[in-house]
């Protein structure tokens, strides 16, 4: 039987320590919901002060993908959980310390692998566990990518198997853009690895991602909770806006959480889990799945009782969790608009004049024209309401260049 972790001081040789592999935006906020509980936390990013290091009792800069480097840290630090928070990681290393009793990874070092490449979680969904997924091919040359595009059809989506955000993600409408995609995703690939996966298109009505929790009950076993269903509107595979709930119907919502729980069951662990699914009235399909929270979760900050970080932050220990919604609510990206380190950000008061709005701004320390600097959310009586506040609020934000 699993027990809640007895929880230490922080500092102290009673610590209880968690080392978050990727600090950014998703990881601070996890960071901080750990804090609250008194935990001593590492931040490792690779890229010095990431947002989650300007929280953590410690940060660390190194490339994760260097399994010597990483087992190097581990074995210096010492900590009681290691919770990965991107994909770009050496996980055949997680999962060897993890063989060798030496770390406990979140939610497993097996989930860890198969998510960070998008093959290994593909064959389990659709051939392991026979669930629907759209029509896919994997290449490792341009030939066989054109060969896969063919074979599904056009129009497609070319990915790479180790991505995040969209980063190396097109869409093919004919075999005459096939060798740009290849060139792409070869380029947005966080580790390259030469390989892509080629989707065919369902004619999905809307996208969701349904957050999925794996804790301990009262009786130490795990048990599998949702929290409201979260619709997002992606541009170019990085999501722009997400809200919750999102209506369903009721088939479909059971659908879907037959798929998460599936899903989420054979990875195993404990903690948060964010599943994409493509619906259609009540058809549902699978897309993919993060061992941890989602950046269309980060609505939740504003809609639940507890957000993703929060059930995340209390799941990993063993504490009990709460997934009920406290309001309709919306969020929108506010996007750096400049290629600059060091910008600012004029027009916040505005934006916190939308009524019942809030801003995160995430303290990264340098900007790209796409890259998420921010998110505005607001909550309203409605969905509808909530999803206009959120982007009149993210718009009243200017990020600006100071000379």
């Amino acid at each position: 039987m699993n027990t809640p972790r007895t929880l230490g001081t922080p500092l102290s040789p009673t610590a209880t320590k968690v080392m978050l592999l990727g600090s950014g935006e998703l990881g601070k906020e996890v960071i901080i919901a750990l804090q609250r509980l008194g935990v001593e936390v590492i931040a490792v990013d690779r890229y010095p002060n990431a947002p989650g290091h300007q929280v953590a009792h410690r940060a660390h800069v190194i490339n994760m993908t260097d399994g010597a480097a990483l087992a190097a840290l581990i074995e210096q630090e010492k900590p009681d959980l290691v919770v990965p928070e991107i994909e770009a990681i050496a996980t055949d290393k997680l999962a060897e310390l993890e063989a060798a009793g030496k770390i406990t990874c979140i939610p497993t070092a097996r989930a860890a692998q198969l998510t960070m490449n998008r093959e290994g979680i593909r064959r389990l969904a659709a051939e392991t566990l026979g669930l629907a997924t759209s029509p896919y091919r994997f290449a490792s040359s341009l030939e066989e990518l054109q060969a896969g595009a063919a074979a599904v059809g056009f129009p497609c989506v070319v990915k790479p198997v180790m991505s995040s955000s969209g980063k190396g993600q097109s869409k093919v409408d004919s075999a005459a853009d096939v060798n740009a995609a290849w060139d792409y995703a070869a380029a947005g690939s966080r580790v390259d690895s030469g390989r892509v996966i080629v989707e065919g298109f369902i004619d999905f009505d809307y996208e969701i991602t349904l957050l999925t929790v794996r804790s301990l009950g009262a009786d130490g076993k795990v048990v599998t909770q949702f929290c409201d269903p979260i619709g997002h509107v992606q541009v170019q595979g990085d999501y722009v806006e997400s809200w919750q709930p999102c209506r369903m119907d009721p088939v479909a919502l059971e659908r879907a959480r037959d798929i998460a729980a599936k899903v989420t069951g054979d990875l195993g662990g404990l903690g948060l889990f964010g599943v994409e699914l493509f619906v259609k009235n009540d058809m549902v399909w699978f897309s993919e799945v993060s061992p941890r929270p989602h950046d269309t979760g980060m609505v939740t900050m504003a809609t639940q009782v507890q957000s993703e970080f929060e059930l995340h932050a209390k799941a990993i220990l063993g504490l009990p969790v709460n997934v009920a919604l406290k309001a309709p609510g919306a969020s929108a990206v506010i996007y750096g608009q400049h290629e600059a380190a060091g910008i600012a950000f004029e027009g916040v008061a505005d934006a916190l004049r939308v009524p019942n709005s809030d801003i995160r701004l995430f303290g990264k320390p340098e900007s790209f024209a796409r890259r998420r600097m921010g998110v505005a959310l607001a909550t309203a009586d409605d969905v509808e309401t909530a999803r206009v506040n959120a982007k009149e609020a993210a718009s009243r934000v200017k990020p600006v260049i100071v000379k």
